[in-house]
């Protein structure tokens, strides 16, 4: 099972909020998935994000794939940085 972390829309029209979600690659956005990692709300001056740290390294290093977007926030909070330091430490 190709596991996944991606953007959950919720909200209504014109008021987008996502959610981080591990899902499996084959479901649909905004359909089942396995675990809530975080949220990230675009309408807030700045963007509005609470990542739980500790849920999204388990995942990355699970091998759940991020998707584009996801590894952008990701690499802003500096997960991203931890799970490469993490990696090299491992070897």
């Amino acid at each position: 099972m190709a596991v996944k972390l991606r953007l959950k829309r919720m909200g209504s029209k014109q008021k987008p909020f996502y959610r981080i979600v591990a899902a499996d690659a084959r479901s649909p956005r905004d359909g089942r998935f396995i675990e809530t990692v975080g949220t990230y709300n675009p309408i807030k001056k700045p963007a509005e994000i609470h990542v739980d740290e500790e849920k999204a390294l388990k995942w990355l290093g699970n091998g759940a794939i991020p998707t584009d977007t996801v590894r952008s926030i990701l690499s802003k909070e500096g997960i991203m940085a931890k799970y490469a330091e993490s990696k090299k430490a491992g070897k």
